[in-house]
């Protein structure tokens, strides 16, 4: 399976950020790790890994994530983050982590070498970075790349290689040789400090050095950059042009398990697979294709996910409960009659233990030799599936509607859990974020490119209200109203949890009064976005059902669909909808 192609983690939805998740989990031995993903990274935080959004720069290589997972997992495993924390921030601080970066995936190396294509990926996309900003860097951070370069046994390109810097790398080999054989993240510390006092001293002349030769503007404590068009190197003496670009010459079949990461992005990975067109011409259309089929958060991290299970108020749920039994009692009898005649008892014969098989009572007196005229119950699997139901929390949803909605999540779940029917009720909506949105206004200050974005200050609120497996319903009681709908997102969530339940059978129900919006989104990529989904959700086998409450926006999206024109009409069309399902084999 290829795991190369562009695409940027959003377009995948939930289905990657999962599977990333797992991995992190796996790697780093702690249960409860999350991924997420932000402009603000990379960095390690307790309990969560911050992997970035595709850096503001377009689409990237699933590979290449992946070898930001496998960089910070390295970092949580292996290093003492606190000590690096401390470091003031500056050129030492940057050749700390440089240094201790290359230490703690030595030994991620050591423990998982299937992780060498990911970091050989990550490598190759670092130094694509670096050279589309060369121009702009100061001489220290040119200085911290070399020597990362150095500690990766990468040879610098001929724009790399400039007098000043080839000269510091010289004078600081025996440094660079400690470095590489670091034990610890103090020792990577030390190591940077040993290396900025060495460079501190060539700049000033306090060490003989006869070809380090910086102006006054390309030393390691200036902050001035320069310019654009200053020369990097001589003819005379530059180390030849290697290609940074080739990938790792190791671990070639890496990888062969992102396919399945891909999940319900898969669409617009094929839209931008690798063509003839320029490096900037494809990049151009992988955003705008992002652009045109899926809606992309700015960041994930701010989203919140809350698991309410069995907290909703007993007293309130017993009523709604009570309710909820009066309006759908006859029909969950009638579906369990119908399902006990379906699920009827087969045999099978030819058996070498069980009860006597009459019909094979005259083969076994004519047959001495006929050993198996046995046969034992085979049930058919009627009852192996399960059952989301996932409602909109949005603010148009308030009153009357929402009421019916709780009423029947709790029939259909209180009906479903008493025929042996795994289920679970999910709610979602978006809500104005604080730090979200500073984060958007930071970006914005930077002059970064946010065209590709499609939700900017609205974090995604999901509430798990009764999950697969729990015997308490009291949290259905708890199902209330939010803000906006972005419905695509929160619909990647909802199969996303699907996909990894074990039956055989799979059906979600989406629960909407209208068309997905957000405060900030375009409301015609909020919708091509959904209709990407939905459609990447059929391919994965999942049965998908749009209750449009009081709308029959839900036709313009699923194709199967149920239109509720009253509202007190709710719960008994729909457990008709799902009876009607579950007695279709």
């Amino acid at each position: 399976m290829n795991a190369r192609h562009p695409a940027p983690r959003n377009a995948q939805g939930f289905a990657f950020e999962s599977t990333l998740g797992k991995v992190a989990r796996v790697l780093t031995g702690q249960y409860g790790v999350t991924v997420v993903f932000s402009p603000d990274g990379p960095r390690v935080e307790p309990g969560r890994i911050v992997i970035p959004d595709d850096e503001l720069n377009g689409g990237v290589e699933r590979d290449v994530l992946i070898g930001y997972l496998d960089l910070l997992v390295a970092r949580a495993k292996h290093a003492s983050l606190a000590q690096l924390d401390a470091l003031p921030a500056g050129i030492a601080a940057k050749l700390a982590q440089v240094i201790d970066d290359r230490r703690v995936c030595a030994q991620l190396l050591d423990e998982y070498p299937g992780a060498r294509w990911f970091i050989g990926k990550l490598r190759v996309h670092a130094a694509e970075r670096i050279r589309e900003r060369w121009p702009k860097l100061h001489w220290r951070d040119r200085l911290a790349w070399l020597v990362e370069r150095a500690l990766w046994d990468e040879a610098p390109t001929r724009a790399e290689a400039s007098h000043s810097l080839l000269a510091a790398l010289h004078a600081s080999q025996d440094l660079l040789l400690e470095a590489r054989a670091s034990g610890s993240t103090a020792r990577s510390i030390a190591l940077a400090h040993d290396l900025v006092a060495r460079v501190r001293a060539l700049s000033a002349g306090d060490v003989n050095s006869m070809v380090f030769t910086a102006d006054p503007v390309e030393d390691i404590d200036t902050d001035t950059a320069p310019a654009a068009s200053a020369p990097f190197s001589d003819d005379d003496n530059v180390l030849p042009d290697h290609d940074s670009t080739a990938p790792p010459p190791s671990e070639r079949g890496g990888g062969a398990q992102a396919d399945d990461a891909v999940g319900m992005g898969q669409s617009l990975a094929d839209a931008q697979a690798p063509s003839t067109r320029t490096e900037g011409e494809a990049g151009a259309a992988a955003t705008n294709a992002a652009r045109m089929l899926l809606s992309i958060p700015l960041a994930t991290e701010f989203d919140v996910l809350a698991d309410v299970t069995g907290q909703g108020d007993s007293a309130a749920w017993r009523t709604l409960r009570a309710q909820a039994r009066a309006d759908t009692a006859p029909l969950k009898e009638k579906l369990e009659r119908a399902l006990s005649a379906d699920e009827r008892i087969r045999w099978r014969r030819e058996q070498e233990r069980g009860e006597i098989d009459r019909t094979a009572l005259a083969k076994l007196a004519t047959s001495p030799g006929y050993r198996t005229p046995f046969r034992t119950p085979r049930a058919a699997k009627g009852r192996d599936v399960a059952v989301s139901l996932l409602i909109d929390r949005s603010g148009s949803m308030a009153g009357r509607k929402i009421e019916l909605a709780r009423l029947c999540a709790s029939a259909l779940c209180d009906a479903l859990t008493q025929l042996s029917f795994d289920c679970e009720v999910l709610g979602y909506c978006s809500l104005e974020s604080t730090p979200m949105k500073q984060l958007y206004e930071r970006q914005l200050a930077a002059g970064a490119d946010l065209r590709r974005y499609n939700r900017f200050v609205e974090r995604l609120d999901l509430k798990v209200y009764k999950r697969f497996g729990a015997t308490d319903l009291s949290g259905i009681a708890e199902i209330d109203c939010g803000h906006e709908n972005p419905d695509g997102e929160a619909l990647a969530w909802a199969a996303t949890r699907l996909a990894d339940h074990p039956a055989a059978r799979r059906i979600l129900m989406v629960f909407s009064d209208g068309y997905p919006s957000t405060g900030d989104g375009d409301p015609q990529v909020l919708r091509s976005d959904l209709r990407e989904r939905v459609a990447a959700i059929g391919k994965r086998g999942i049965e998908l059902v749009g209750i449009g409450v009081l709308t029959d926006a839900v036709e313009d999206f699923y194709p199967r669909n149920v239109v509720i024109s009253r509202l007190a009409e709710l719960p008994a069309t729909v457990f008709s909808v799902l009876s009607s399902m579950l007695l279709t084999r």
